[in-house]
């Protein structure tokens, strides 16, 4: 019965309680943490912009680390994350928090593709679902026969959508959903009746 959210540049993790309506600190520091979600246990995923990382808060508050470096390499920012019902994780990783001090800190972008990754629900691998394209919030539809994602740089800007084919791990037809001639989408959700919820600014 709360809702966390963060705060980026503050680098803290905030709390809202839906009984109170207090806004209290959740955890400080948050390692510049973007996006955030629950897995299917109720536990939290966070995407750490600073240490480039995807992370789980265990039930007990302990951290465990569940995505750093794909092919050897270092992610770039772990920016937002969705978990699809088999309990796959899908991130985003465009280097936003690499390229300034102000959401993360300045670093080498050591993948050279933004990509959509997953992370495999049984077994941990971790592999490419969809590449370069400069991405930012995702999501999946109710029935997850469709996977929805910003897109900042394809004009219009806007949100593309994509079908979700072969067992449930991979992407075709992607097409744009809906566009904008001057601003962006950030953050995305479906809810149960299949609308679209989006963050959008300049």
């Amino acid at each position: 019965r709360c809702l966390i959210f963060s705060d980026i540049p503050s680098n803290k993790l905030m709390r809202w309680d839906e009984e109170t309506g207090q806004v209290t600190v959740f955890r400080s520091p948050s390692n510049h943490t973007n996006g955030n979600c629950q897995d299917r246990q109720g536990r939290l995923l966070s995407c750490e912009q600073l240490n480039r990382r995807l992370v789980r808060t265990e039930h007990d508050g302990s951290i465990t680390v569940i995505a750093v470096r794909y092919n050897g390499k270092r992610l770039n920012t772990v920016n937002d994350v969705v978990v699809k019902s088999d309990g796959s994780i899908w991130f985003t990783d465009p280097p936003t928090g690499i390229t300034n001090d102000y959401e993360g800190r300045r670093a080498e972008q050591e993948i050279p593709t933004t990509n959509v990754f997953r992370v495999d629900g049984r077994t941990g691998e971790l592999t490419v679902v969809l590449e370069d394209i400069r991405l930012n919030g995702l999501c999946f539809s109710q029935d997850e026969t469709k996977f929805y994602v910003t897109d900042s740089v394809m004009q219009p800007r806007g949100i593309r959508v994509y079908d979700v084919v072969a067992d449930g791990t991979k992407l075709a037809n992607g097409k744009p959903f809906i566009t904008h001639a001057t601003s962006t989408a950030d953050g995305i959700k479906c809810d149960w009746q299949g609308n679209i919820w989006a963050s959008w600014g300049a």
